[in-house]
């Protein structure tokens, strides 16, 4: 008897355990595909069990007292995340009504993926962010024309709120990651593109013969930017099994970094000459990094003298002949500094990017979705990396989380907490398609104080 009422205390403490965790870690974007289903499912199961607590009346007062503060912490996670999402929300709406000029010159700043045409325009027309991020999701059961039609229609929003036009991003690599086909043709991944054993000039022909056939089709549905090409090099430790997304050795050129700079650069020039802005990736680099950073922190822990000669050539030489973005990883780069990712890190991107490197076109930091930020806090890590000298944050996964970034952003601002993000927005301003469309309303000078690195 004693032993059957010690199990089934047990299995309700085990149970009330699991559910609690789970409502705590809900709003992690690892949960995201069971968040929609998950979150009422738990909250039905959580009041049920908690009303259930209170009527069997168990002789146990320890066992009460356990299972109700378990349920209810449970209820509680659950409603306090799901408000949370709302009350951003509103408050960026109310901002974006009140403060206009501070809320577009921060929302600039923010590429976001979406779900809803109608929630994104709202965004767009209200200056409330700098870009979209297509992928599967946003073509799937759409034509061609219907897909041009919804990213044509956020453009003709922009123009008549006398904005500049959205930067409208994609990923399509070919080969494993091809994010717009369909609609778009499958092509085979870059690499093997130079499969052959072939001369350097014939091997430049077929890179732009396939670069020209991938701009056409990008730049006939709207989009403008492309996070491509990847300029890792392709690993040579075998993968581990943890890598479930990033899968560098499937997607890299080439070992060799000159073959690697040698195909980047003509295809982002090809790239360029169609109207469609290439983005360089991984940096710094992830062909000698194991872990997966989608979902784990990463450390790359090569020298800085082998960096230079061997990862970074192709970056390098890519970046000094073309106006080409640059994504930055969330790999720690130890030999600079041993504690932060690079996308978030002053030494990095101010350091050595913008004063080594000289380089003064426009970062954009990889998806804050991921482990390595996102454990480190959303908020704290989105204010640090624009103070660290980043152009654009990219949300895109959970693309919701946009509007806790955007409220962190306005009350930094505020707080005097954020850089001055004038030169940043001067290198916004100076992309092609700004420069051809209608210029913007004026606005006026924000002030924003810098104190530092928060």
């Amino acid at each position: 008897m004693i032993a059957s009422i010690c199990t089934k205390s047990r299995w309700r403490l085990s149970l009330a355990l699991i559910c609690t965790l789970a409502a705590y870690h809900l709003q992690n974007p690892h949960l995201l595909p069971v968040r929609a289903w998950a979150e009422p499912v738990l909250l039905l199961v959580a009041v049920i069990s908690l009303a259930a607590v209170f009527r069997s009346r168990p002789k146990q007062l320890w066992l009460v007292a356990s299972l109700a503060a378990l349920w209810l912490a449970a209820i509680s996670f659950i409603v306090a995340g799901a408000s949370a999402q709302y009350r951003h929300r509103q408050a960026i709406l109310h901002a974006a009504k009140y403060e206009p000029e501070l809320m577009s010159r921060l929302g600039e700043h923010l590429v976001v993926g979406y779900e809803n045409p109608d929630e994104v325009r709202e965004l767009a027309r209200r200056g409330l962010i700098g870009g979209v991020f297509i992928t599967r999701h946003n073509a799937a059961g759409k034509t061609f024309e219907q897909l041009r039609a919804e990213l044509a229609m956020l453009q003709t929003v922009r123009r008549q709120a006398l904005l500049p036009p959205l930067i409208i991003a994609t990923d399509q690599e070919g080969g494993p990651v091809s994010r717009l086909s369909p609609p778009l043709a499958l092509q085979p991944s870059l690499a093997t593109v130079i499969a052959d054993e072939i001369h350097p000039p014939e091997i430049e022909r077929r890179v732009r013969r396939y670069a020209e056939a991938q701009a056409r089709g990008l730049v006939a549905l709207g989009i403008n930017t492309n996070f491509s090409p990847v300029v890792d090099l392709k690993p040579t430790h075998a993968t581990g099994a943890l890598d479930f997304h990033t899968q560098i050795a499937a997607r890299a050129i080439a070992n060799d970094p000159n073959t690697v700079a040698q195909v980047a650069l003509a295809y982002s020039q090809t790239l360029l000459q169609q109207g469609v802005m290439p983005t360089l990736k991984h940096f710094p680099g992830l062909g000698s990094v194991s872990a997966d950073t989608h979902h784990f922190n990463a450390r790359l822990n090569s020298t800085l003298p082998h960096l230079n000669a061997h990862d970074w050539l192709p970056f390098r030489l890519v970046l000094s002949q073309t106006p080409a973005f640059l994504m930055v990883g969330h790999v720690t780069l130890t030999a600079l500094d041993k504690t932060r990712p690079a996308s978030v890190s002053p030494t990095v991107l101010t350091g050595l990017i913008r004063r080594q490197w000289q380089f003064d076109g426009v970062m954009i930091s990889d998806d804050l979705s991921m482990a390595p930020i996102y454990n480190r806090g959303l908020c704290r890590s989105s204010i640090a990396s624009l103070n660290a000298g980043m152009d654009l944050l990219l949300i895109s996964y959970d693309w919701r989380k946009y509007y806790l970034v955007l409220d962190c952003l306005r009350h930094a601002a505020q707080a005097g907490t954020l850089a001055p993000l004038e030169k940043s927005h001067q290198r916004l301003q100076a992309l092609p398609w700004n420069k051809q469309a209608r210029p913007p309303r004026e606005q006026t000078q924000i002030p924003m104080q810098h104190v530092g690195i928060i």
